[in-house]
């Protein structure tokens, strides 16, 4: 939320300075996110009356004005805002005065000059050119009744600071200008100034008809009539200023009436155009079927969770969040409802999220605003709308249904000193009570509070201790050491960290990406396979609206986020979690019911193998290369490669990862369906892999160093092309020789026709055997018996043989 600091002090003025306030706010949970000066540092500018104007002898789009600064003889300046006329009163910049810094960091200085040979004397200004907006249509021009002479910072009140607060949604009560400041009066004791609202005189009988019809939509419904408006007058250049300062823009008077009341006393309203309803009106909830055209423009269906305003004919507002286009006020409106109701928050909740808006209502109506006011409210606005467009009100009509019932909440002032950590007096409690405005009898040792209309987040005990610690102030916590040991926890050395697992990705040339657990159901049924994906009751936007089973879709699109940038080589891997339905899982501390949440790790590489170099011809990255990076992810652990189909990946270029038998994981190239679907200039390859498994790793077995060199003895096998480099590992493996400790393929040989010796669909595969004995030294005879008994067992499983 954003207010002006003059604004507060009006109703409560705390000696404090600016800085001290903020720092108050923000320690009794009011967030100030930012602190702003409502203009940049300017000096000798001040207001000025064009006398004259004239057309500039040497420029057709130049004016020479002659401008009383209330200096004495007027002065000559050149100007060529398109709005200058005589009579107004504007900025003008005196010679010697310093506008705000511009690009450059520096500030402007008007000197005198000539502009086309003719001598200017200042300059006139406009809103953008002081930065107090951006608007650049012409010069800035001030109330009549501004003072010939006066500093313009004086005169626009331009020395007030900005108050940007961040909110937690259990503060509604804070939502509004007035109530920050009785916040402010409950911290500090400075008196809050007390509002009245004074009834407006009755100058007719005429009530609109209303019922309301679902009290679990709205429970109290107030408005009146108010005839022969002028909706052409203009806003006040007060409320204008302090609606700017709160970040809402000028639109009419009746509807800036109405915003400034929600800004004022957090009261949202509403403002219909009378002569436009048909017959009267009904609160109730919608019916499917419904539709409404919104002040926005939208056009919606509403259905019977969504709460409505319809007159006998149709729809006509969106309780709580907005009104309808067809009632709504206009430059020919003379006769308005006002209107200012309580909506039961669990009834306004989540709606405007349906329909992808959020409004000011909304936002205060979901949290809860007081339901003891409408009347009141209703008054001030009458006044406001008399005051600036005049008109004649009728009665009040107020329709109480069904008011929130206040349940006394028990505060143990014992059970308070122990949460809050410090000893508290209930003769402190009680004094907290009291400048909070909270009703209350004491018993002996308890404090029994009925919380007040405003505040909807007083419910149980520990609400009231927060208030309690909150108004002594947290710095008066006392420094005390923790009571209980502090033992690490040690990880078992069976067990590597997540964060060593991300900084071996880093390593391996990869970039940590956080995403959102929920995704587009679309990922989910075409990158996953998931044709019942887990569904979000509420979702934050309405495509991200499942839970993710795979990592695939997040990657994919961080991708074509980084494309849409630009950017040329890819590489991103992510550790988060997954949802799956399960039937076996059930409740607990870090379970739900039902739903399995294992941790994943995934990748994406695509691009480029290498970043650009000199020392070798640049390639696109492949299968092998992301093979390589999971190998290195596993190490010292071997793990296998199969042949397998995903519903994400190439089916001829894709792999299940084995390790122990067990299946933990895929990588492979993105299928060529999706790669033109999510419209990729290339294919990425992707990996995703248990992370249990990436975690787990032996413990460290120590060895003698051998006391005997080892034999390298190259041998070349000829083999069907379907002989896969695991199956002849594995078969080199299963020879019956301890000899053998490591073997590597390093060449493969296919004639361009068939031979004697190689024949149609045969390979030659050339592997590097290593041999060891620990003990003795070996002998040529060892080693050949070693060899043969290798090819022995690739002839046995694979049907090959020695290439001659």
């Amino acid at each position: 939320m954003q207010f002006p600091e003059s604004w507060l002090r009006e109703f409560c003025n705390p000696p404090l300075t600016t800085a001290e306030l903020a720092d108050l706010l923000t320690m009794s949970g009011m967030e100030v996110e930012e602190l702003r000066p409502v203009a940049p540092p300017f000096s000798k500018i001040v207001v000025g009356e064009v006398l004259s104007v004239e057309r500039h002898p040497n420029a057709d789009r130049l004016n020479v004005c002659q401008v009383n600064t209330g200096t004495g003889a007027a002065l000559n300046i050149v100007c060529g805002a398109p709005n200058v006329k005589a009579g107004i009163k504007v900025p003008c910049a005196l010679v010697g005065a310093e506008l705000p810094p511009g690009e450059d960091g520096q500030p402007f200085v008007i000197k005198l000059g000539k502009l086309r040979g003719v001598e200017s004397q200042g300059m006139l200004c406009s809103a953008r050119e002081l930065k107090l907006s951006e608007d650049h249509g012409g010069l800035l021009i001030l109330a009549d009744d501004a003072k010939v002479g006066q500093d313009i910072r004086e005169h626009l009140s331009l020395d007030d600071t900005l108050f940007t607060l961040k909110l937690t949604p259990n503060l509604g009560h804070c939502l509004s200008v007035y109530s920050i400041a009785r916040e402010v009066s409950a911290l500090t004791g400075v008196p809050l100034k007390q509002t009245s609202f004074t009834p407006t005189a009755i100058r007719h009988d005429a009530k609109l008809r209303v019922k309301v019809e679902a009290s679990d939509l709205c429970g109290r419904f107030s408005g009146r009539i108010v005839r022969n408006v002028n909706t052409m007058a203009k806003t006040p250049a007060w409320m204008v200023d302090r609606l700017a300062r709160c970040g809402q823009r000028s639109v009419s008077a009746l509807v800036d009436i109405s915003n400034y009341v929600m800004f004022e006393y957090g009261r949202p309203s509403h403002i219909f155009d009378l002569d436009k309803i048909h017959g009267g009106l009904t609160v109730r909830w919608g019916k499917k079927g419904e539709s409404l055209k919104l002040l926005n423009g939208n056009t919606i269906e509403v259905d019977e969770a969504v709460g409505v305003i319809a007159d006998d004919q149709a729809v006509e507002s969106l309780a709580g969040i907005m009104g309808g286009d067809k009632t709504s006020v206009t430059d020919d409106t003379k006769n308005v409802y006002v209107e200012a109701a309580f909506w039961w928050p669990e009834a306004v909740a989540g709606r405007s999220r349906r329909f992808n808006f959020s409004t000011d209502a909304g936002y205060r109506f979901e949290r809860g605003v007081d339901p003891a006011l409408t009347v009141e409210h209703i008054e001030h606005i009458t006044q406001l709308i008399i005051e600036i467009c005049g008109g004649e009100a009728g009665p009040m009509d107020d329709h109480v249904v069904s008011l929130p019932e206040r349940k006394p909440v028990t505060l143990r002032v014992d059970r308070a000193s122990k949460v809050i950590g410090m000893p508290v007096t209930q003769e402190q409690a009680v004094g907290v009570m009291k400048r909070l405005g909270l009703r209350y009898t004491e018993g002996e040792g308890v404090i029994h509070v009925t919380p007040p209309s405003w505040r909807f987040d007083i419910l149980i005990e520990e609400d009231l201790i927060e208030e309690v610690i909150r108004v002594l102030g947290y710095d008066k916590l006392p420094d005390t050491p923790p009571i209980a040991p502090i033992t690490a926890h040690v990880r078992s050395e069976s067990q590597r960290g997540v964060h060593a697992l991300r900084r071996r990705a880093a390593d391996l040339d990869y970039v940590e990406t956080v995403n959102f657990s929920f995704v587009e159901e679309r990922w989910e049924t075409e990158l996953a396979g998931n044709a019942d994906p887990i569904k979000l009751l509420n979702p934050i936007a309405s495509p991200l609206s499942v839970m993710r089973s795979s990592l695939f879709g997040s990657l994919v699109n961080v991708l074509r986020y980084n494309l849409a940038r630009k950017a040329t080589r890819v590489r991103v891997f992510e550790v988060g979690r997954v949802f799956k339905r399960d039937a076996n899982t059930r409740d607990g501390e870090l379970s739900v019911n039902g739903i399995h949440q294992p941790m994943r790790l995934g990748g994406l590489a695509h691009g480029s193998a290498d970043s650009q170099q000199w020392g070798s011809k640049e390639r696109h990255v492949d299968f092998f290369d992301v093979k390589g990076d999971i190998e290195a992810l596993f190490a010292p652990k071997c793990v296998s490669f199969v042949a397998d189909a995903h519903p994400a990946l190439h089916p001829g270029r894709s792999a299940r990862i084995v390790l122990d038998g067990k299946s933990v994981g895929f990588v492979g190239e993105l299928h060529p369906r999706w790669r033109q679907g999510y419209e990729l200039p290339s294919a990425p390859v992707l990996f995703e892999i248990e992370l249990p498994a990436l975690l787990a790793r032996e413990l460290p077995k120590f060895e003698a160093v051998p006391r005997h060199q080892s034999v390298w003895r190259d041998i070349a096998v000829i083999a069907k092309e379907s002989v896969s480099h695991d199956a002849l590992m594995q078969a080199i493996q299963a020879a019956s020789t301890p000899l053998v400790r490591s073997a590597q393929l390093f060449d493969i040989y296919k004639p361009a026709a068939s031979t004697a010796e190689i024949a149609a669909g045969e390979r030659s595969m050339a592997v590097r055997l290593e041999l060891l004995d620990d003990e003795n030294t070996l002998t040529d005879e060892r080693i050949e018996a070693a060899v043969a008994q290798v090819l022995d067992s690739v002839a046995t499983r694979l049907g090959g043989r020695l290439r001659g």
